[in-house]
């Protein structure tokens, strides 16, 4: 299944999610969108946000760190 999501390298939250993908073994692509521009509008694009972290599995797209919501986009129960 494919992961990405959306950070920048002051977000608490993204390192929380980040973690918690560590964590439960799941494997992810991190984008800096401070960094990175193209994949800054993507990330607005996608998610219609301006914040972070965006989390993007399988291309349904979660704002946050919402693990209940990412369980479920997993099909975990």
């Amino acid at each position: 299944m494919a992961v990405s999501i959306y950070t920048t390298p002051t977000c608490s939250y993204c390192r929380l999610a980040k973690d918690w993908f560590r964590k439960e073994g799941i494997s992810f692509t991190e984008y800096d969108v401070s960094r990175d521009q193209r994949k800054a509008d993507e990330m607005v694009h996608k998610s219609g946000q301006m914040g972070v972290p965006v989390i993007d599995v399988h291309g349904r797209i979660i704002v946050g760190f919402n693990q209940p919501e990412i369980e479920r986009a997993l099909h975990r129960p």
